[in-house]
């Protein structure tokens, strides 16, 4: 006997109060009966719930990707009838533009291979099919999870496919453009600053001269540096694990399915996903995800020493370096009236340590691989996805809130180049080190200027002034070179 289901337009949720029993291999278990959710879902929020952390809901939206891609392949192949293809389409649609976020309630603590959320997504996009078909939501016809849903897969291709499909859109969609932004301004802001010269610092201590510009392009290069990086592990992210199925081998996926649902992907992202040319690497490893959270905590690295040297050179106002006004955002103190702290710079600082830490965790996690199954799965996905959200937040608020409105003390700036003792280097080429050495301790001991103690010294002041000139000291001709 044919089926014949016709695909309604039936508004998202439930009309129904109290729970509905659902059934697995396991028996029945209510379940509520306003969501989506089936039996194994219901399971997992009995057994797994620790903490507050839930799954990271951009994951259960790019399985709605994964999930629709399945089905555009097994209906194209003639392995599921158009119209129940269709329905599930329209229910992993749903999914993916985060029209049931409500529905994806687990814990990241839960089965390492994340079965229980792959199994979500499935009972969301069953039941959901069910009820646009006219079905009995539960029921499990004419849409069931795991016959149709998850037709050719298994959460241990599935879940690291999904994996490496957010993490990619989030690296390039979310992270990548706020922190080019700020490397942007930061750039603009050296380029108008080129001819100011300011006194260096190496080990905490005065040093030579450099210009601004210098400095600040310094840390524009460091963020482009570490965003190569990053990009650099994007194509191990574009290399998708569907297809391997339960060892990598592909048991119960047709022939051509890992290829197939990989173009699929693509397709649906633009993104340049292709099929794991080896599977039991995939499924037995997530170096990938390994070395993208190291490119995340290169980022990290790289912020935390602008935001650092921007708060060190902010600090004061009166007693400290203040080279910098940085934008005041907020009153700093509960106590003492009219004090403002470099408060994006230490939010910054928080994050980049958060980052880090996230990181370690990734690693220690990627290295838990046994056998043909890494299943540190959702410890993993919920670091990366968590540093890429505050890496991405924080760049952008680091720019607007502070970076843009940054500007220079140049009053400040200047006499602390006139009042610099390591000047004196520039004079070693012309009277030797050791002489140098004596009237650099000759203007610290007697607090008098760099040039009063060179003078009294001997040095000719047509000699000093061709040798001590902190614009040139900064090689400042050579500064478009």
């Amino acid at each position: 006997m044919t089926e014949n289901y016709t695909l309604r337009d039936i508004p998202i949720g439930i009309d129904a109060c109290g729970t509905r029993v659902e059934t697995d291999s396991m028996g029945q278990i209510e379940v509520p009966a306003n969501h989506y959710w089936g039996a194994q879902t219901q399971r997992s929020l009995v057994h797994f719930s620790i903490g507050r952390d839930v799954m990271p809901i951009e994951l259960c939206r790019a399985y709605g990707i994964v999930k629709k891609a399945a089905a555009q392949v097994n209906a194209a192949d003639g392995r599921l009838p158009q119209w129940k293809a269709d329905a599930i389409i329209k229910a992993a649609d749903e999914i993916a533009t985060g029209q049931l976020d409500s529905e994806f309630p687990l814990f990241v603590w839960q089965t390492g291979s994340g079965t229980q959320t792959n199994m979500n997504v499935n009972e969301v996009i069953a039941n959901r099919a069910i009820q646009l078909l006219g079905g009995r939501i539960g029921s499990k016809k004419p849409v069931h999870p795991n016959d149709d849903v998850n037709m050719g897969q298994s959460s241990n291709d599935s879940f690291p496919t999904t994996m490496h499909v957010v993490s990619l859109l989030e690296i390039e969609n979310t992270l990548i453009p706020q922190v080019e932004s700020l490397t942007d301004i930061i750039r603009k802001k050296a380029n108008k600053w080129k001819s100011i010269v300011k006194i260096g610092r190496t080990h905490l201590q005065d040093a030579v001269p450099l210009t601004v510009w210098q400095e600040w392009s310094g840390w524009a290069q460091q963020l482009e540096d570490s965003m190569d990086a990053l990009k650099a592990a994007r194509s191990g992210l574009a290399q998708l694990a569907a297809g391997g199925t339960a060892v990598g081998t592909g048991l119960n996926a047709p022939a051509g399915f890992g290829k197939a649902i990989a173009d699929q992907i693509a397709t649906l992202t633009n993104k340049p996903f292709v099929t794991a040319p080896n599977k039991f690497a995939a499924l037995g490893g997530l170096d990938a995800m390994v070395r993208a959270s190291a490119g995340l905590r290169g980022i990290a690295v790289t912020l935390m020493k602008i935001a650092n040297d921007m708060r060190w050179l902010g600090s004061g106002p009166r007693c400290g370096l203040g080279e910098l006004h940085l934008p005041e955002n907020e009153p700093g103190s509960s106590i003492m009236p009219g004090k403002v702290n470099p408060t994006q710079c230490e939010a910054m600082v928080m994050i980049a340590t958060q980052v880090m830490g996230n990181d370690t965790t990734v690693a220690f996690a990627g290295a838990q691989g046994n056998f043909e199954l890494n299943v540190m799965r959702p410890v993993i996905i919920s670091n990366v996805l968590h540093a890429i959200r505050i890496l991405a937040d924080g760049c952008r608020n680091f720019r607007v809130f502070s970076v843009e409105g940054t500007i220079l003390n140049e009053e400040r700036i200047a006499r602390y180049v006139e009042e610099s003792v390591m000047l004196v280097t520039a004079l070693s080429p012309a009277i030797g080190y050791d002489k140098a050495s004596a009237i650099a301790h000759r203007a610290m001991e007697n607090n008098e200027t760099l040039r009063k103690a060179a003078i009294e010294s001997g040095v000719d002041e047509e000699i000093f002034d061709k040798y001590v000139n902190p614009l040139k000291m900064a090689g400042h001709s050579l500064a478009g070179a």
